[in-house]
Order: C-alpha cells, then structure tokens, then sequence
C-alpha cells in the first residue's frame, strides 16, 4: 500500500486533522510551501483559539468545534496520529476518494525537498515498549561514531521540522508509533527494528492482527537489516512477511547466545555475529552488559536492538560501547528513586500497559507492586501469572484496579492486596505509605502500572513524580 505521491504543494488544498504538536508542525510546513491549509479540531477553548490566531498570521485557516465534515474542496487530509480510523472525518475522505496520511509520511516525501541536500537515510524503530528508550540509545551510538544525528518521529522535535530544517543529518533515529505507521504508507527505511508485539491500543486498531499489521509496515522496503526480537516470534513474521529489498537481512537479537545474523549476550557480553566476517565462526565484542543503564534484562534487549540498527549502518563496535556508556535514560523508565528502610523505591511510570510492566518486575525480586490506572482494553491474568512469585504484596489505585485485583486473586491468592478504592491524585501518596506497610527490608516497590494515567494524572510523567514526591516525603519522615 502507497499513497499518491505529492510532487508540488502549490495550490493544494490539505486539510489538516488536530491542533496538536505534529498538526501545527503539518500546517506550517505545507503553508509554506505554498499550499492552502485549513486546520479542523473538534475543540474551541481558549488554548484552541490561541492556536488558530498563531496559524491565522501564516495564512493557514482553522475551524474549531467541528471534526467531522471534510472541507469542501480537499485534495489530500494530514492527520495527526491519535485520530482512530473510523473518525467520521476519514469516513467522508474515503467517500470522496482523498487520501489520508500522517505527518510522518509527509515528513518521507518531504526529504528530499531542500535543494543540494542529500536525504538522510532512516534507521526506524518500533515495538509496543522500549521504543524510545532503543531510539534514544541509537542516537547515542551514532553520535559516538562521528555522526551527525537526531532522534525524531514519536520522539522531540516534529519529523517534518528537522526534514525541512537547516541541520543536515547523515542518518535519523526514528521512533514510530503504531498510529503514524498506520498513517505512513510510503516509508521505507535503510534499516528497522520491531522490539516486541503485545495486546496494547486495540480499542484504536481494532484488533491485535490489525495492530500487528501495522507495526509490520515499518520493515516495508528495508534496504539492509530488518532487525527482530528472537523471544518474540511475532515480529520475526513480520519480517517473513515484509517485501523487502532483494539482499536485506533479517537480524536478531537475543539474551542468550546468539546464531549466525543474531546479537546477543555472552558472558556478560554483548556480540554481533550479523556484521562479522565469516559469521559462521566468528563474533565481535561490542560492549559489556555493566555499560548498560539500567542494565536490566528489557533493557539489554534495548541495547541489542539499537546497536544493530547502528552495525547494519557500518558503526564500529567501539562507538557501540561509548554510545551506550554516554546513553542515560529518560525520567520515570526504571528510574531508582530513593532507599528508605532498606527498601528500594523504583519509578517506572511509563510501563503503561500489561507488557512493559512484566519487564520491569522481571528485574526485581521481592517486589510490592503499585498499579492500576486506565486498562485500556488490557487483561491482567498472564502478566499476574508470570510475575506472581516475586510479588510480596501489591497496591492498587485508578479506575480499572478491579481488573487487576480479580487477577491477582485467580492466579496469586496469597499475596496480600490493598485496594485504596481511590482515582484521586493524592491517592499516591497513600499508596506509597502503604506499600511501605508491607515490604521488607532489601524489598524493592515498584510503581509499574500496566495501566494508563489519565484518570488520575495528566500524563505517565506526573504519575511518576507523585510516585518520587510521596518517596521523598516518606524518606523524611524516616530520618
């Protein structure tokens, strides 16, 4: 599947769907390369009309309170990547037979616009967790080699802004999330990784074939690797499935001992036996588990994924171990916050659905586990399956905490469980105090929601300051 390629926006008419980052960052762009842009949001608040004025002085039109009905007129619809496929918007462009893409895609065919400028080759990463945190370690590799680079897509600065900006890259890391894959029919990267697939966002996709689809289109026309995860034999059919350039490779990456065309881990070491010579006998060191952080097992697996996506570029193993030496990662991933009566408190606020939170108690053991939030269409049975043994106890807040206490009760009877009964915002703090309650020393707490904030917080990052906030709070009390 491809879209109809745009060869000049003079005189377009687009329509762009939503007032957020990426759809001010379409309208901007395509204003400015001389098409007529009107932007449709459903909201009309004062934060709305503050952005339609802004627009409004680079001639791009906005309508506020309508979403639904297509301009009249429209030759292409850019939409921002939160609006679900069956929007009524899409419904009326589909009827009138308009394409509808996403700012990525605009982003793809955009590349090569600026005169002289040689495009940037695009080492695209996706995966239901870790993406940001492998696309972020890429960038590292790849500044540590000498390169120029930017981490971008579903990460900082708008694709299309750094596309048309003054920077020249040598290469982009490029996080893409299942909605702009969706939206993004065209790209083709030199190399992409997909780090695992589990059940998230099917209340957008539909199902989880759908959702699998759509993460598949990032192998689409790879040129060199399309990199998979050999623990998870889903994205290694991806691979199977994608039309390729005759001579890509499909690499893995693994925890244990890797085969031929795989990375993975011996003895405390991570090595590449994909881009050696003669890969049948031989492996090349590239860094060591300790240079990782934190060097827990999701994260390793991290580490593995990028430093393929960098040796498929030609990186030199050296600038594999200083990228991830230099690498450190965002707040509220894995973070450790503070030890408070030989209890360790960590904040991994982002692990916001079933499969991220299985990672992160992975790698602890006791753990009194903090929970709960929006499922968002999530069941809880496996994860509580594989993770019971190492529950000392668990805490339980936001709206769809039920769920996961009825799992705790099928699968782990004998692991005590507070249930605050509590979707407030100073429900953390409670939960902390409580959490304390029941560990032990050399226990770790674990704030690992396999949920979404929204009920109780703006975003995962407030959820996981409360989360440090309440910490700190108990550590004084302690002293």
């Amino acid at each position: 599947m491809g879209s109809r390629q745009v060869t000049s926006w003079q005189g377009k008419n687009i329509t762009v769907a939503g007032l957020g980052v990426s759809g001010i960052s379409a309208a901007r762009a395509l204003a400015g390369l001389g098409a007529s842009v009107t932007v449709v949001d459903g909201g009309d608040g004062e934060g709305h009309r503050a952005k339609a004025a802004e627009l409004a002085d680079l001639g791009v039109s906005v309508r506020l309170g309508d979403a639904e009905t297509l301009p009249e007129g429209t030759d292409l619809v850019v939409t921002s990547p939160g609006w679900k496929p069956d929007s009524p918007l899409f419904a009326a462009a589909a009827a009138a037979g308009v394409d509808v893409v996403g700012d990525v895609e605009i982003a793809w065919q955009l590349r090569g616009s600026r005169p002289g400028r040689t495009p940037a080759p695009w080492l695209a990463i996706t995966g239901t967790n870790g993406k940001t945190t492998t696309t972020q370690m890429l960038a590292s590799i790849l500044k540590a080699a000498g390169l120029k680079t930017a981490a971008v897509g579903n990460i900082g600065t708008p694709i299309i802004d750094v596309v048309l900006g003054e920077e020249e890259y040598d290469v982009l890391a490029v996080e893409l999330s299942s909605y702009q894959l969706h939206w993004a029919p065209s790209v083709r990267a030199h190399s992409a990784a997909v780090l695992n697939l589990a059940p998230d966002h099917l209340d957008w996709h539909g199902s989880m074939e759908a959702y699998a689809a759509d993460k598949g289109r990032i192998y689409e026309g790879n040129t060199v690797a399309c990199v998979y995860n050999v623990a998870d034999p889903a994205t290694e059919r991806l691979v199977e499935e994608a039309d390729v350039v005759e001579g890509c490779r499909a690499v893995g990456f693994t925890l244990g001992s890797p085969g031929p065309s795989m990375l993975g881990v011996v003895d405390g070491i991570l090595v590449d036996r994909a881009f050696v010579e003669n890969r049948q006998k031989n492996a090349q060191e590239l860094a060591e588990v300790s240079d990782v952080t934190p060097p827990a097992p999701h994260n390793i697996a991290n580490a593995l994924a990028a430093a393929a996506l960098a040796r498929a570029f030609g990186v030199p193993p050296r600038a594999v171990r200083d990228g991830l030496r230099d690498f450190r990662p965002d707040a509220h991933r894995v973070a450790f916050v503070d030890e408070v009566a030989g209890v360790a408190y960590i904040d991994d606020s982002k692990a916001t659905n079933t499969h991220a939170a299985e990672a992160s108690l992975a790698a602890y053991e006791p753990v009194v586990w903090i929970a709960g939030g929006l499922a968002k269409g999530a069941t809880f049975d496996e994860l509580v399956q594989k993770s019971a043994k190492r529950l000392r106890g668990a805490v339980l807040i936001g709206a769809d905490r039920a769920l996961i206490a009825e799992a705790l009760a099928r699968h782990a009877p004998d692991v005590p469980v507070v249930d605050l009964g509590r979707t407030d915002t100073g429900a953390m703090l409670a939960a902390v105090r409580e959490a304390a309650r029941l560990a032990e020393p050399g226990d770790t707490v674990l704030l690992a929601p396999a949920c979404a904030s929204m009920d109780m917080f703006a975003n995962y990052n407030k959820r996981g300051d409360a989360f440090a906030d309440a910490v700190r709070e108990l550590a004084a009390e302690s002293a």
